[in-house]
């Protein structure tokens, strides 16, 4: 597996293109959920992005700094893995990758993201805890969490 982290205007076309299916095949026609993906966001995020040894992007994630998503808070968003390799830990080296690479560019702020809510055990694995009531953001319901003191980067 081959991971980067990215900003916007380091993109290639082609690397464009690969999130932009990726997070279509998944949220889209998977979750049957249609919404409007291109937010303008990316443009300020940085992107996680791991290839696998076919030239695949099997995981994605978009890294925003405060002020973005959330006034007082860096966030992590459009977390996915690709159907080809979901059960193999992907999504775990995913979180474990994007939070290290989210307090490298952004410091050690408060992390917020908004989780679905059928994945907040796997998220609180991380150090995330729930706040507040469970909301529906795309007719899906989600839950608010955060991560107040993240631990110094060494």
């Amino acid at each position: 597996m081959t991971w980067k982290t990215l900003l916007f205007n380091a993109l290639s076309l082609q690397e464009l293109y690969d999130i932009m299916e990726l997070r279509q095949a998944v949220f889209v026609v998977e979750q049957n959920c249609p919404y409007l993906d291109a937010d303008g966001k990316d443009q300020q995020a940085a992107h996680v992005l791991a290839y696998d040894s076919d030239g695949d992007l099997v995981a994605y994630s978009r890294l925003l700094p405060v002020g973005i998503s959330y006034a007082d808070a860096i966030s992590i968003g459009r977390v996915i893995s690709s159907e080809k390799v979901r059960g193999q830990g992907v999504g775990q080296q995913l979180m474990q990758f994007s939070t290290t690479e989210i307090y490298r560019l952004f410091g050690n702020e408060k992390l917020t993201i908004s989780a679905q809510c059928y994945l907040t055990k796997f998220y609180g694995s991380f150090g995330f805890q729930a706040v507040g009531e469970s909301y529906l953001e795309d007719d899906i319901p989600h839950i608010k969490m955060v991560i107040l003191n993240p631990q110094p980067l060494v």
